[in-house]
Order: structure tokens, then C-alpha cells, then sequence
């Protein structure tokens, strides 16, 4: 008779914009562990191997409150503003956000684009 080799699969979580490819241990808006902790939205979220506290984690990503995609939480993959937006989204509705969030926007495409030339 086969066993199986762990009773709980391991969960991954996969930005669909940059690929980036990890195990999550909680997707939620209370990760376990913490005491009175509460995240402003449903979060991908994995134990910090870099702490060997039970209460710190890494926040991976979320899915976007427009279209739904799994993002990082990545500048080039998605902004949070009130809420998660993947950047196609913030893309393509960038009148509606505040006037500020535009303008960093805009000044990180030029940085970008001056680092390309």
C-alpha cells in the first residue's frame, strides 16, 4: 500500500504578472500567530525564514479588487491604494487614482525609462 508523503499539499502562490513562484503558508487577513494583527485585505502570506519569531511573516501578494489576478506585491506588479490593483489596471484607469499617485507614477516610468537608454 502507497503513503502519501504529507498530508497537507503544499499551497503556491504565482504572481500572474512576474511569475514569481512560492509556498504560501495562510491567505487571509489574519495570518496565525500574531497577536493583534490584521491586514487591510486578503493577502498571500508565508513564515519570515530569515526570523526565528513565530510572528513575523512576509506578505506575498494578493489578487486584484478590479480584474481578480493573482499579484505580487511587487511596484512593477501592483499598487495598493485603499485596496490591491494589479499595474494593468492601475494602467488603465490612472485618471481615477489621486493626482500624487499619478505623479509618482509617472516619475518612476521616466527613471525607468532613463535607466533603459
Amino acid at each position: 500500500m502507497e503513503q502519501t508523503t504529507s498530508e497537507n499539499p503544499e499551497k503556491i502562490f504565482t504572481c500572474q504578472l512576474c511569475g514569481l513562484s512560492t509556498p504560501f503558508t495562510y491567505y487571509g487577513q489574519k495570518p496565525p500567530n500574531t497577536r493583534a494583527i490584521v491586514l487591510l485585505e486578503d493577502c498571500f502570506v508565508t513564515k519570515d525564514p530569515f526570523s526565528p519569531d513565530k510572528e513575523k511573516f512576509l506578505i506575498l501578494g494578493s489578487t486584484c479588487s478590479l480584474c481578480s489576478l493573482g499579484v505580487c506585491v511587487g511596484s512593477d506588479c501592483s499598487l495598493f491604494y485603499t485596496k490591491r490593483f494589479c499595474m494593468r489596471c492601475v494602467n488603465k484607469h490612472l485618471d481615477q487614482f489621486p493626482h500624487q499617485i499619478q505623479t509618482e507614477l509617472a516619475k518612476k516610468k521616466q527613471s525607468s525609462n532613463a535607466a533603459v537608454s
